[in-house]
């Protein structure tokens, strides 16, 4: 089984976008149920319109139980984006758990595989082009292409693997993939297979033509 910790676990650079961390099981329960109410009008009018008024009326709430935990509308979204990109990782750690990882591309198929159904199933994910990708605070390569570099070097790593290339094309993948996975949801609530299809082989096509060092380690286990 792959070392799924390597795509979960805390991130250092964080934005701390919750005003008071609930520490009681019905704070916790409290505040889903914010971020569960912003989820569904983010998926209804798009998280440019949502207002912490709309947040308050939609999760039965009063304005002042949403201003104890965040500021204003922008950290509603921040926190939303977060839960998010961490259900996100989640769903690529828990695909990954009973596969045997046969090469780098199977890797990349389960994440390509696991944001499709993020958008199909997390309301609210499109909240996450609602700001900036993460990244940690020594590079600008997107933190997934960190995670993903990670586990890649660990299951098909050599000697002559060349980490900081390798997260600069897997953050490129990442573009690509994301642009044409978030097209195929806007044409198509389901998602249109024709989009997601071409995600899969340009993604695959680049990262071939540029993972060499990964894919001769692959082909060699």
């Amino acid at each position: 089984m792959p070392n799924v910790d390597l795509i979960l676990g805390a991130d250092p650079s964080r934005r701390r976008s919750i005003r008071t961390e609930p520490t009681q099981r019905r704070s916790t329960q409290r505040l889903d149920a914010l971020l569960d109410a912003a989820a569904e009008i983010v998926d209804e009018s798009g998280f440019e319109r949502l207002t912490t008024q709309m947040v308050a009326e939609r999760a039965g709430a009063s304005i002042g139980t949403v201003y104890r935990y965040f500021p204003d509308r922008v950290a509603v979204l921040y926190a939303l984006r977060e839960r998010s990109v961490r259900r996100f990782r989640e769903r690529i750690a828990d695909d990954l758990v009973d596969i045997d990882l046969a090469n780098w591309w199977h890797l990349m198929d389960v994440a390509i595989d696991a944001c499709a159904a993020m958008y199909r199933d997390e309301p609210g994910f499109s909240v996450v082009h609602a700001a900036r990708r993460e990244t940690p605070e020594d590079d600008i390569e997107p933190e997934l292409a960190h995670r993903l570099a990670r586990l890649i070097e660990a299951e098909f790593g050599s000697d002559d693997l060349d980490l900081a290339e390798l997260r600069f094309r897997l953050g490129v993948s990442i573009e690509l993939g994301d642009a044409l996975i978030s097209r195929a949801f806007e044409r198509d609530e389901a998602g249109d297979d024709r989009y997601l299809a071409e995600a899969k082989r340009l993604v695959h096509d680049y990262l071939a033509e540029h993972l060499g060092a990964a894919r001769s380690a692959s082909t060699a286990a």
